[in-house]
């Protein structure tokens, strides 16, 4: 591994050899000096570059064991085990950014899982750009994620500041922004701040790979980023080009594609973004055999076997699906198997599957499963409870289906499942 390191402290060290054959005194002098350097070697950042085993350019930390060992907890969603992983190489690492990113990243995407947003289907079916997915945010998790990007971006800044061609630190940065980004679009809805926000962290990324073409773990930013603008309707990207913001999808996978096959930090994400935009542009092939590679890293994370089965399932291959949702779902007889797992998006998957299949009892069943779930979000149990309602009205159970509808409004909110459940407890649903 060859590393690309600021040399000054080790050509301040060497220049001072000539003199040990000099008094006592100046000799305790070169002494108290090497004292000194070597603190102020260890109290300045080292700003390092490494090349890793398939030529790829990263910080130093993110090829040590520890940081390893705690993106494969990442990874498996044991955020439990993660985050305190990630915390230690933080306090030993103060003044690597990249370490503060490693805490902010776990836990914005602990939170997201918690709170249901990482079930693809809500960005593929509908909403992709402008969907609402209302959650009730955390305020002290809010707290938490401003204080640690705020953390992260200082001390990058602070690092550019000396030397503002130091990858390592404009990379931190831009995955800072880009994570913060994420969390203000996805819980706060605040959409102006986080594409303000999104687009200086794509410039950061931008400038990583003008500066070092090799540095593969920015195109996950700048990918993402070139996919949801090439994605917009015309209009909307003929308005955005007007103001200097360009998209392409075609280049954005290709971005995504070469991440997941190169990156470090960012490999499992972008081959997961890859994956659900080949799944949106009906690239179904190229998109499960994403997912199967993903499972084999990962066996124990539930999302990458829940995406699985939702290839199947959208590429038209129903019976294989329904085996596949049941093969995950036999798995909740094996306490922790899954770390946190969501059963519910499974069962909606499975009625989703059965439904396709027009087994419409047994997905009855499946989607009121889904509904009884601990850890089922507000959007996804209304969803669940419509869809059960609509089964009832199909096998003209109808005072069963009315009370799925009433169950419905019940839950409250002005969206389209309470307007529909209104709807059909006035009028059955006929299958259309």
């Amino acid at each position: 591994m060859e590393i690309r390191i600021l040399e000054s402290c080790n050509k301040r060290a060497s220049s001072g050899a000539g003199w040990r054959r000099r008094s006592g005194s100046v000799m305790a002098m070169l002494f108290l000096f090497f004292i000194s350097l070597a603190a102020l070697c260890a109290s300045q950042p080292m700003f390092a570059v490494v090349t890793a085993p398939n030529g790829t350019h990263t910080d130093a930390l993110n090829l040590t064991p520890e940081v390893q060992d705690a993106y494969r907890h990442f990874y498996n969603l044991d955020y439990a085990g993660a985050l305190p992983r990630f915390q230690k190489i933080q306090k030993e690492h103060p003044d690597d950014p990249i370490s503060t990113v490693y805490v902010l990243n776990t836990t914005v995407f602990r939170e997201l899982y918690r709170l249901g947003l990482l079930d693809t289907t809500l960005y593929v079916n509908d909403g992709f750009l402008s969907g609402k997915h209302p959650v009730v945010e955390d305020m002290q998790v809010r707290k938490q994620v401003d204080t640690l990007a705020a953390q992260a971006i200082r001390i990058a800044n602070a690092q550019l500041k000396a030397n503002p061609k130091d990858v390592d630190a404009m990379f931190a940065r831009g995955y800072a922004r880009s994570i913060r980004a994420t969390y203000m679009a996805m819980v706060e809805e605040s959409n102006l701040p986080a594409l303000a926000l999104a687009l200086s962290a794509r410039r950061n990324q931008e400038e990583v790979l003008r500066l070092d073409p090799k540095y593969t773990d920015a195109k996950l930013v700048v990918g993402v980023h070139e996919y949801v603008v090439g994605s917009l309707p015309l209009p909307l990207k003929l308005m955005a080009g007007l103001v200097g913001i360009s998209g392409s999808v075609s280049k954005g996978l290709d971005y995504l594609r070469d991440d997941g096959k190169n990156g470090i930090i960012t490999a499992t994400g972008a081959s997961t973004s890859l994956a659900l935009f080949l799944r949106r542009e009906a690239q179904y092939p190229e998109a499960i055999t994403v997912v199967q590679g993903l499972v084999a890293r990962y066996p124990r994370d539930f999302l990458f076997h829940l995406e699985y089965a939702n290839l199947l399932k959208d590429s038209g291959q129903g019976p294989p699906s329904i085996a596949a949702y049941r093969a995950i779902l036999q798995f909740a007889a094996t306490p922790g198997y899954f770390p946190n797992a969501h059963w519910e998006m499974a069962w909606y998957g499975l009625g989703e599957a059965l439904r396709g299949q027009r087994d419409i009892a047994d997905a009855a069943v499946a989607y009121q499963k889904a509904a009884m779930q601990p850890t089922v979000s507000l959007l996804l149990k209304r969803r669940a409870l419509l869809a059960a309602g609509e089964m009832e009205d199909l096998l003209h159970q109808r005072a069963r289906a009315q009370e799925e509808y009433a169950a419905v409004i019940a839950l409250g909110g002005d969206t389209s499942e309470v307007d529909r459940a209104r709807k059909y407890q006035h009028s059955p649903y006929r299958g259309k």
